[in-house]
């Protein structure tokens, strides 16, 4: 298929038009501004006049919009629900397992094949052989409306047919990004408290990023073979390593919440007699049923 349609026209919908023109294809587009629309006129794009005709125009649609419920009232607009019928809909507006739910639901009543991504990259980070895109739904869908996603991302991820698993993991990406951001942030204030260059410990966490990032695959390995036999890191280190830090930041004067909460866990894991098995075996303490009754 040489033609498709992209919904939404702000930074990363732009994007995504302008790299499907750089890929040779037919764009249809439409944003509720049409003034966004001019520079992807000039360089090839269709403009269409409503969502109905830019839906209508091709038999795949791409939309990304702030949140789904901007992509839910678009839809709702006169004749958009009916042009969905024997269309793909790949939807990459962020939004949440049950959103994702919802949506399929709608686009299958409409007679629509939809598919959910996550795009996992800022604008000008796309269309790179490394660029993510989590992806799930119908598997021939998605056989479908590869080629339209290569010119996106070289690094499509596909999670398989359940249609909320793009969404659920990419809400899993970003829980270790923020909780990495807070720890971030709580060694700066160290860091700022002994008088030390911040930026310098910015540089430091680049370079150990890398392998850091290797032994969080790993134990995610761990984690699904349910083998917390210790096989790279023993959890009692990180027992240790948790109650220093803590001791050491109220001993800074610094703010104690992060380290404090991070240290219970591992005290609750060593309570619990996880101590002489591999550090993913922590998980075995948000598994507790108290845990979830709590959440």
């Amino acid at each position: 298929m040489n033609e498709v349609t992209v919904i939404g026209l702000g930074a990363m919908g732009s994007t995504i038009a302008r790299l499907l023109l750089d890929a040779g294809l037919e764009v249809t587009v439409w944003n509720r501004s049409a003034d966004k629309a001019e520079a992807l006129a000039r360089a090839g794009a269709t403009v269409a006049p409503t969502v109905e005709a830019a839906l209508r125009a091709s038999p795949i649609a791409v939309m990304c919009v702030y949140d789904y419920r901007a992509a839910d009232a678009i839809l709702g607009a006169p004749g958009a629900a009916d042009a969905l019928a024997g269309r793909v809909l790949v939807q990459l507006t962020t939004g949440s397992p049950e959103e994702a739910q919802a949506a399929l639901a709608f686009a299958t009543s409409h007679g629509a094949r939809y598919l959910d991504g996550a795009i996992q990259a800022a604008p000008s980070q796309m269309g790179q052989p490394d660029t993510p895109l989590l992806l799930s739904g119908e598997e021939a869908a998605r056989h479908e409306v590869e080629p339209v996603l290569r010119a996106l991302a070289g690094n499509v991820v596909y999670l398989g047919e359940a249609i909320d698993a793009a969404a659920t993991m990419d809400l899993a990406t970003l829980s270790y990004v923020y909780g990495a951001f807070a720890g971030f942030l709580h060694g700066a204030r160290l860091a700022e408290a002994a008088g030390l260059d911040v930026a310098a410990f910015g540089r430091i966490v680049n370079q150990i990023s890398p392998s850091f990032g290797a032994f969080f695959e790993h134990e995610g390995g761990v984690i699904q073979s349910g083998d917390f036999a210790i096989t790279e890191s023993p959890l009692r280190i990180s027992i240790e390593a948790t109650r220093r830090i803590l001791q050491s930041t109220r001993a800074a004067g610094v703010n104690p919440e992060f380290p404090a909460f991070v240290a219970g866990w591992f005290d609750r894991a060593e309570a619990a007699g996880l101590a002489d098995l591999e550090a993913a075996a922590l998980i075995e303490i948000l598994r507790e049923k108290r845990t979830l009754q709590a959440a």
